[in-house]
């Protein structure tokens, strides 16, 4: 997927740790009662918060460290498979900008 076809998804100013990071993606599917979400997630490097959903995903391209707040701290490059829980606190470092296909389970 081109990133002229991913959407502009922007980030809430107070999650913006450090930096100029900025999100793009795109919801390639979604179950009928919406609790299931799969799709293609980008952000460029800086330094950002976030409170997770119950997510599995799989790097594409680029690297980050993910500190979950409690818990271990995740090195993530292409082809690293990595599972949040929902309520899960994070600060993620992104180091060279981060595509990851996902799927969120609400």
């Amino acid at each position: 997927m081109a990133d002229d076809e991913l959407e502009a998804d922007p980030l809430d100013p107070s999650q913006i740790v450090s930096g100029e990071p900025v999100v793009t993606g795109k919801v390639l599917w979604e179950s009928p009662d919406g609790r299931q979400i799969r799709g293609i997630w980008q952000i460029t490097p800086g330094v950002v918060t976030d409170t997770e959903a119950n997510e599995l995903f799989v790097v594409v391209s680029g690297r980050a460290t993910i500190e979950v707040e409690g818990g271990p701290v995740l090195e993530v490059g292409p082809g690293d498979a990595c599972v949040l829980r929902e309520g899960d606190r994070t600060q993620w470092t992104v180091h060279e900008t981060l595509r990851k296909a996902y799927h969120i389970s609400l």
